[in-house]
């Protein structure tokens, strides 16, 4: 089969590979489409010491299924693999599972013309949800889980938010708190261009944090980058009281003003994934029209993925590149 391949640092290569052979309680899925996500531009930098080449990156897929209860049928691929015995896996909290891992970490992924995956991880596209719309289900999901669990502490009643960072999941955060009523969001980037997509696609408000923190403090703070500098300003622009939800993953440097945290009663909640159930309401956002990609998202074909990981390196992509198979 044809995939595109993590070669090297800052390196891919689109050649043949074997093809995918399914295990025990697993489905071969051909796959239709499949996103590039920030963790795999992390590897692609070889920052990332679990993904080493060669390796099949890719976890935001669909496609449709060979086999199984969803043979011939539609499906979108929830990529967490989780023991599916521990107490977090029989509780509802998978995504918390010690032992869960992504396909496209070190087992193949989906940037490939199919990808073995457990039958579990399947969930059926409605007939009228294009493969392209369902391809943001996983990111979506991610945002999903994180906005919920801020606005769990926050409430909704007259909330304040600050989204730091405009990329695909600081946009779909935004997206997903103004679906759920968040009517005061801001969102940091620095990125001109991008800031003018912000603005004509979410229902927040962007601005520059090169020019300075808003001088009003807010509830809540959904950190979509993951940097020192970004966990040092939601210290700064979140209330006594508030919360800050830790998304991001772009590095381990310090940040965190623990003296304020401390005195000022203010929650700090990091969060990675997501549930089933989770995964399930954005699939049901998108098939419902609430959220889409129009406007802010770009298809490409598999075999000029390299070229996709270059645009986003050089800060020349739109939020989202979605390669088509």
């Amino acid at each position: 089969m044809k995939a595109l391949v993590y070669t090297d640092t800052m390196k891919t290569e689109f050649r043949e590979e074997a093809d995918a052979v399914s295990g025990e309680g697993e489905v071969v899925v051909d796959l239709s489409h499949c996103g590039i996500c920030g963790s795999d531009m992390h590897a692609w930098h070889g920052h990332d010491e679990r993904r080493i080449p060669p390796l099949i990156l890719g976890h935001e897929a669909v496609g449709i299924a060979r086999s199984g209860k969803f043979a011939g049928k539609r499906v979108a691929l929830n990529p967490l693999m989780t023991c599916g015995t521990c107490e977090f896996c029989t509780s509802g909290s998978e995504h918390l599972c010690p032992s869960r891992e992504l396909i496209g970490m070190r087992v193949p992924g989906a940037f490939a013309e199919a990808v073995a995956i457990r039958e579990s991880n399947l969930f059926a596209i409605p007939d009228h949800l294009s493969f392209d719309e369902a391809a943001l289900a996983e990111p979506l999901a991610v945002c999903v889980h994180a906005a919920k669990l801020g606005l769990a502490r926050s409430g909704t009643e007259g909330v304040s938010a600050i989204v730091l960072g405009g990329g695909a999941i600081g946009l779909l955060t935004a997206l997903v708190l103004n679906h759920y009523g968040i009517k005061n969001v801001q969102i940091a980037e620095t990125n001109e261009l991008r800031r003018k997509m912000l603005a004509e696609v979410t229902a927040a408000t962007p601005y520059n944090p090169i020019d300075g923190n808003p001088t009003e403090q807010v509830d809540l703070v959904l950190d979509c980058v993951g940097a020192g500098i970004t966990r040092k300003a939601s210290c700064e622009i979140v209330k006594p009281g508030g919360t800050i939800i830790h998304v991001g993953l772009q590095d381990n440097a310090e940040g965190i003003d623990t003296r304020r945290i401390t005195l000022q009663e203010i929650a700090f909640i990091g969060t990675y994934c997501y549930t089933n159930a989770d995964f399930q309401e954005a699939l049901d956002l998108l098939a419902n029209g609430h959220i889409s990609r129009k406007g802010w998202s770009e298809i490409r074909p598999l075999s000029e993925g390299g070229s996709g990981f270059d645009d986003i390196h050089n800060g020349k992509a739109v939020p989202k590149i979605i390669l088509e198979i």
